[in-house]
C-alpha cells in the first residue's frame, strides 16, 4: 500500500474503529471531537451522546488540575505535553469507576500551534480488580491465620511467636531449629521485620546449596582479578547486610574451613574480600538455621564449639507439623486460598473424609509437603471441594516419623515406657532407642514428658 493511502480518510476512520483501545481527541479547551467504537465501549457513552462536549464528564481523577483560585479547569496535558502509562479511573456513563491505562500527546499544527490532543485507553479494571483481592488475600492471610507468616494457633505455635516476639528485641544471634518445611526461612524473615533493623537489609543465604569456593565469594566478595572469573570488584553478602540482618540457612552444612573464617567474622565484626588485605567494618544482625543436630554434630567434630556457642545464644525451635496437627484447621483453608488465587481455580474445603487423611499422616515434609498434597488434591479435583480419592495416594500409607540415623521415632507411650524400664536414666534409654541422648532429651521435650516416674 503507497504511504499516501495511510493518509487517506476512510482507512483512518476503519483503522480506529477496529482498534482495541479506546481513542479519544480533544480541542485545546477540553472540549471531545472524537470518539472510537473501544472508546464508546469502555466509557459507555455514544458518540452522540459525548462528541462537543467537555471531557469533564468523565469525572477523571489524574487529568485534571486547577488554576490558581479560580475554579477553571485545564487538562494538564496541555501542560505537561504527553502523558505515558499513567494509571487513572474515569466515572462511566452507568455511574460505575472504570480503571485505565492512559497514554496522550497534544496535536500541533504545522505552525507548532496546539490544536488538539489524543488520548488512548486500555480498561484495566478487571487486572485491577484481581491486584486488589491478592492484596486483600496477603492481608487475610498475614492477619486470619497466624503470625507474620506463619500460620497455627496450637500451644506449640503460640510458643514460637513468643520465641520469635523475644528474639526480635535484641542484636544478638538466633539459630532456628527444625526439621525441613517447617518454616524456619519465615521465623527468621519475621525476627528481621519486627526488630529494630527492619528498615535495613534482609539477605538470605543458603550454605547449602553453594561449596566452599563460592560460598566465600558469597558472603565475603572478591577483588577484580583475584581468580580465574572475577572480572570486577564483587560485595560479598556482609556488605551487602550491612545495617540489618544476614539469615544463613543450613548451616550445619558448612565446611569446617569455611566454619573458621565465619567465626574470625562473627568474632571481628568485620570481612576482608578474596584478593584484599584491608578488612571493612560490618554492623549485621546473624540469624541462621539448620535442619541437623548441631548438638550431634559437635560432638562428632564435624562443627566447631566455639562458633556452636557464638551463633547459639538465642534459639528458635520450629516444631514439626506432627506435633501441633491440630493446626491443620488453620493450614488447609489458608493453604487452599493461595491455591485458588495462583491457578485460578476456587477449591474452598476438603470432605471430612479427606481432611482425616490429612490428620492421621505423619508428614515428614512437613508444611511443604502438605503445601504439595494439596496443590496436587486442587489440580485433580472434579469440584470446588477436596475429596480423599482426590489426595496423593502415599498419604494413605502412614508411617511414625523417623530420626537423623534413620530409625523410627518412639511415641510417646514408648518413649515413657522405655524411660520407666531404664530407671529414667536418659544414657540407657537412648542407648536402648537406638538414638543419641540430646535427640532423647529433645524428644521428650517436645512431647511434654518430664523425668519424674
Amino acid at each position: 500500500m503507497p504511504f499516501k493511502d495511510f493518509q487517506d480518510e476512510h482507512f483512518l476512520s476503519s483503522l480506529l474503529d477496529t482498534m482495541t483501545d479506546g481513542v479519544m481527541v480533544v480541542d485545546p479547551e477540553g472540549i471531545i471531537m472524537c470518539l472510537n467504537p473501544a472508546a464508546e465501549r469502555i466509557t459507555g457513552y455514544a458518540s452522540s451522546e459525548i462528541i462537543g462536549k467537555p471531557c469533564t464528564l468523565l469525572d477523571t481523577d489524574a487529568c485534571l488540575v486547577s488554576e490558581g483560585d479560580t475554579k477553571v479547569k485545564r487538562c494538564s496535558l496541555f501542560k505537561e505535553g504527553k502523558v505515558s502509562n499513567r494509571r487513572c479511573q474515569i466515572r462511566g456513563k452507568n455511574g460505575q469507576n472504570v480503571m485505565l491505562l492512559k497514554n496522550a500527546v497534544t496535536l500541533r499544527d504545522p505552525s507548532g500551534q496546539v490544536v488538539g490532543a489524543v488520548e488512548t485507553m486500555t480498561d484495566v479494571t478487571s487486572l485491577f480488580m484481581k491486584e486488589m483481592e491478592v492484596e486483600q488475600l496477603r492481608r487475610e492471610l498475614s492477619h486470619e491465620y497466624g503470625f507474620m507468616g506463619l500460620v497455627g494457633n496450637s500451644p506449640a505455635m503460640q510458643q514460637v511467636y513468643e520465641q520469635i516476639r523475644n528474639a526480635s528485641q535484641s542484636d544478638v544471634p538466633v539459630i532456628i531449629s527444625g526439621e525441613s518445611g517447617t518454616g524456619k526461612e519465615l521465623a527468621a524473615e519475621a525476627i528481621h521485620r519486627m526488630s529494630r533493623r527492619k528498615e535495613g537489609p534482609y539477605i538470605r543465604v543458603n550454605c547449602a546449596a553453594l561449596n566452599e569456593h563460592l560460598l566465600e565469594t558469597e558472603l565475603f566478595g572478591h577483588r577484580k582479578g583475584a581468580f580465574t572469573g572475577a572480572v570486577a570488584d564483587r560485595k560479598g553478602r556482609f556488605e551487602a547486610a550491612d545495617g540489618g540482618s544476614l539469615f544463613l540457612d543450613e548451616i550445619g552444612d558448612m565446611s569446617p574451613a569455611m566454619q573458621v573464617k565465619l567465626l574470625r567474622v562473627l568474632q571481628e565484626k568485620e570481612v576482608e574480600r578474596i584478593g584484599e588485605n584491608h578488612p571493612v567494618k560490618v554492623d549485621v544482625r546473624i540469624i541462621t538455621a539448620t535442619n541437623r543436630d548441631l548438638d550431634a554434630l559437635m560432638e562428632s567434630g564435624k562443627f566447631r564449639e566455639d562458633l556452636y556457642y557464638r551463633v547459639h545464644v538465642l534459639p528458635v525451635h520450629i516444631p514439626p507439623l506432627r506435633e501441633h496437627i491440630e493446626d491443620l484447621a488453620q493450614l488447609v483453608p489458608y493453604i487452599l486460598k493461595r491455591i485458588s488465587v495462583v491457578n485460578r481455580k476456587a477449591v474452598t474445603r476438603v470432605t471430612p473424609e479427606a481432611y482425616a487423611v490429612l490428620e492421621s499422616f505423619e508428614w515428614p515434609g512437613n508444611i511443604r509437603q502438605l503445601n504439595n498434597a494439596l496443590e496436587y488434591a486442587a489440580i485433580t479435583c472434579r469440584k470446588e471441594t477436596i475429596e480423599a480419592r482426590d489426595l496423593p495416594e502415599y498419604l494413605s500409607r502412614r508411617k511414625p516419623p523417623m530420626s537423623r540415623r534413620g530409625r523410627q521415632m518412639p511415641r510417646a507411650e514408648e518413649l515413657i515406657q522405655v524411660l520407666r524400664d531404664n530407671g529414667f536414666n536418659r544414657t540407657r534409654a537412648a542407648e536402648a532407642l537406638g538414638i543419641s541422648r540430646v535427640a532423647l532429651w529433645k524428644r521428650m521435650k517436645r512431647l511434654g514428658i518430664s523425668d519424674l516416674s
